[in-house]
């Protein structure tokens, strides 16, 4: 019996010894003051340390601009699914067989010919902890069986990076491109166009229709801070410098017009509910045109705007703003300067969505631009749809459709004369996969351009109608990415 009395005392005093232990680890850990270093539990009077205030007023700290960037900024949230970031480098390298029913992109021309195309294409993405790399470069050239076309270069290069601190971020860009023709409605490959101008509209840097086979150089740098000033409030600050310059003269005799484009944009941003943001925008742009549009052709327009945008993570983006748009024009008369201000309105909408399988991309905008080098200035209105799914597992497809109305700012007697034109594009394609490195693609591509009648001027005949058809085939091949760590 005493053996079993000692063996029953034992049990008890275990599972007494397990309950104080519980308490122990229920209890609040003894906190230390960080001015004294001495432990709340040692002065009973000493009351808890607490955390201090946040600097905002409230618990919750102001999201990472990259997650949900300011609307009055460049940047755009991604609708792809999150994965984790990587740094990478991925080559590849491309051949194109091209059929075009106007290969001199002409007024009224109609000549079936081919076009050979090969290039080679290089990404980088670099990620350090404050500081990330973008960059995407395609280079190559074309061979276009005309008589007086021959070889003509292709060259792309979009540079992107970025600085980053608590609160706030600053983007350096760089767009930089040497084609023989316009960058809206460019395609070339499989991947359809190779830049998107919209949402850039208001910067410059690009050019709203072309005519004729005419190298030129386009290029657009930009820098941007965005900084949060709260929880639900943040500031975005942007300037640009875009250039169009041409490198040949066109056989139909259009003299083409360079320019220059200073612009600067500030905004105040309000965030409002978990997806909604508002805010208020003021930009100027200052244009500058090659000394062969004459004396007096500089002009500059400020431009007030409301945005509202409306953001679900991963999912939607939809963006929408509108204001008065100023533009004074200086032309120099033998009476002396003679300046003319003119009231319009100014506005962008976009619309990007991503189902289960579909990414829809609707953009608008309405700015003054630089006239494309058809006109000294334009008051341009531009839309833009583009889709893209996969088929199945080794096909996919897009479609890409585009216009743009651009309207004469200057007086007639520099660039092309008339008084508006509008160009229109529609283009489809699918690609399918061989392997893991290698593909095929086929695409098809329709542009128009024309004038109004003023561009004949009485002429007869007049051709003011260009047109083009052109089908594509080719083959990608892109290597597996190299993992830089």
């Amino acid at each position: 019996m005493s053996k079993r009395h000692n063996i029953g005392m034992l049990v008890v005093l275990a599972v007494t010894l397990s309950a104080a232990q519980g308490q122990d680890a229920s209890a609040p850990q003894s906190t230390t003051s960080p001015a004294t270093g001495a432990s709340a539990d040692t002065n009973p009077q000493q009351e808890p340390v607490t955390p201090p205030t946040p600097a905002y007023g409230q618990e919750n700290t102001a999201p990472p601009i990259t997650e949900n960037p300011p609307i009055s900024g460049l940047d755009l949230p991604g609708l792809e699914s999150h994965g984790a970031p990587l740094s990478y480098l991925q080559a590849g390298v491309h051949v194109a067989e091209s059929v075009d029913s106007n290969v001199s992109d002409a007024l009224g021309g109609s000549a079936v010919r081919s076009v050979t195309r090969a290039s080679g294409s290089l990404t980088l993405q670099r990620l350090w902890s404050k500081y990330d790399l973008a960059l995407d470069y395609l280079g190559g050239v074309g061979y276009y069986d005309a008589r007086g076309q021959g070889a003509k270069l292709v060259q792309a290069l979009n540079v992107n990076q970025k600085i980053k601190w608590k609160r706030g971020q600053l983007t350096l860009r760089d767009n930089f491109s040497y084609l023989p023709e316009g960058n809206f409605g460019f395609a070339y490959g499989s991947l359809g166009p190779q830049q998107n101008v919209l949402g850039g509209g208001f910067l410059g840097g690009g050019a709203f229709g072309a005519l004729g086979q005419v190298p030129r150089i386009m290029n657009l740098s930009a820098a941007e801070i965005s900084q949060s000033l709260s929880p639900k409030s943040a500031i975005t600050l942007t300037g640009g410098y875009g250039i169009l310059h041409f490198t040949g003269k066109d056989p139909q005799g259009i003299s083409y017009l360079g320019s220059s484009q200073v612009s600067v944009q500030a905004g105040y941003n309000r965030t409002i509910s978990r997806h909604d943001q508002i805010a208020l925008v003021y930009g100027y742009q200052g244009f500058r045109f090659s000394p062969t549009a004459g004396a007096g052709t500089a002009f500059h327009t400020n431009v007030v705007q409301g945005m509202y945008g409306h953001r679900i993570s991963g999912r939607m983006d939809f963006l929408a703003g509108a204001g008065p748009q100023i533009t004074s024009i200086t032309n120099f008369t033998f009476l002396g300067p003679l300046r003319t201000n003119r009231l319009s309105v100014a506005g962008r909408a976009s619309l990007r969505y991503a189902f289960p399988k579909t990414s829809l991309d609707l953009a608008f905008e309405r700015y003054t631009t630089s006239g494309s080098g058809l006109f000294a200035g334009a008051q341009s209105n531009t839309v833009r749809l583009r889709a893209s799914r996969p088929i199945t597992r080794v096909w996919s497809g897009f479609v890409d459709v585009g216009y743009s109305h651009n309207s004469r700012l200057q007086p007639a007697g520099s660039g092309v004369n008339a008084k508006n034109y509008g160009y229109g594009f529609a283009g489809f394609g699918a690609r399918r996969s061989l392997g893991r490195t290698f593909a095929v693609f086929g695409s098809y591509h329709f542009n128009e351009l024309y004038f109004d009648s003023s561009f004949c001027a009485g002429r007869s005949p007049c051709a003011r109608t260009s047109q083009r058809h052109i089908a594509t085939f080719g083959l990608d091949w892109t290597p597996r990415p190299i993992r830089i760590d």
